[in-house]
């Protein structure tokens, strides 16, 4: 007898929770209209000053890169970078960032997030595990290796 009690039971509330969902009208809004609004406006572009150059990057599509343009957005942020091997400037960032590190070549323009709290700017080639925050706009490796220069330079990060 408990055991056909269970299953009425059973059965009933199956019955009720189908008709529920088949008689209510659906509330939630679509995940497309809700981004729709931030389709339509315009992408953030990072802005990187270097000695009497500016650059925009366009900014890729991850967490890291995200977070990085939340805290520009507080503030300009300037970095003295260093050169590392001949083919990147790096500088230390003032807080750790989310990773999404995976497997990538660079080239001449690449921003990476290396280690979550470095950044560094790449003139030149190199493969590593490494979190793309942005690529510069329209710019080659000749280009980026003058002004970039040899030694130190100071770089102002900014977002439009």
């Amino acid at each position: 007898m408990r055991n056909i009690v269970l299953i009425a039971l059973f059965f009933l509330v199956a019955c009720s929770d189908a008709a529920n969902h088949s008689t209510q009208p659906e509330t939630q809004t679509p995940k497309s209209s809700a981004n729709s609004s931030a389709q339509t406006e315009a992408p953030v572009k990072l802005k990187i000053h270097v000695n009497d150059t500016t650059f925009t990057a366009t900014l890729e599509e991850n967490s890291s890169a995200e977070a990085f343009a939340e805290f520009l957005m507080q503030g300009d942020m300037t970095l003295d970078m260093h050169d590392y091997g001949s083919f990147e400037k790096v500088a230390d960032l003032p807080r750790s960032f989310p990773r999404n590190d995976k497997q990538i070549d660079t080239d001449a323009g690449d921003i990476i997030l290396y280690q979550g709290n470095s950044i560094t700017i790449y003139y030149d080639k190199n493969s590593w595990n490494f979190t793309r925050l942005a690529r510069i706009d329209n710019v080659n490796k000749k280009r980026l290796q003058q002004i970039l220069g040899k030694g130190n330079v100071k770089a102002t990060f900014s977002v439009e």
